[in-house]
C-alpha cells in the first residue's frame, strides 16, 4: 500500500531550479494524506517566496512525480497539490542537510 515515506521519496526528486535542492529537504511539503485506500494523494505545499519564477514548473514536477508512483501502486488515481502560503516558508523549514548544503548553521 502507498504510504506518506514513499510519496515523499517520490518528492524528493523534485528539485528547486533555483536553489538546487529537492523540495522536501527545503520543507516544501507541508502535509500528504492517502486517501481511498491509495486511489488519492492529497499534498500542501508552498512555495519559497510566492514571487517564485519557478513555480509552475516545481508544483507540475510534484504532482508528476507522485503521479509516477501508480506504475507501481496502481489504485493510485489522481494527485491534488494543494499551494498554501501559511505558514509562509522561511530558513528554518529545512531540513538540517539542506541548511548545510547551502551554508546555514
Amino acid at each position: 500500500m502507498l504510504t506518506e515515506d514513499m510519496v515523499r521519496a517520490a518528492l524528493k526528486n523534485v528539485i528547486d531550479p533555483e536553489i538546487g535542492i529537492d523540495i522536501v529537504n527545503l520543507g516544501m511539503i507541508y502535509r500528504v494524506d492517502i486517501v481511498d485506500g491509495g486511489k488519492k494523494v492529497d499534498i500542501d505545499m508552498t512555495l519559497t517566496t510566492p514571487a517564485c519564477p519557478a513555480g509552475p514548473q516545481i508544483l507540475e514536477g510534484a504532482r508528476r512525480a507522485v503521479i509516477d508512483l501508480k506504475s507501481v501502486y496502481q489504485d493510485l488515481e489522481d494527485v491534488t497539490i494543494n499551494l498554501v502560503w501559511t505558514p509562509f516558508w522561511n530558513p528554518s523549514m529545512m531540513t538540517d542537510e539542506a541548511r548545510e548544503e547551502l551554508g546555514f548553521f
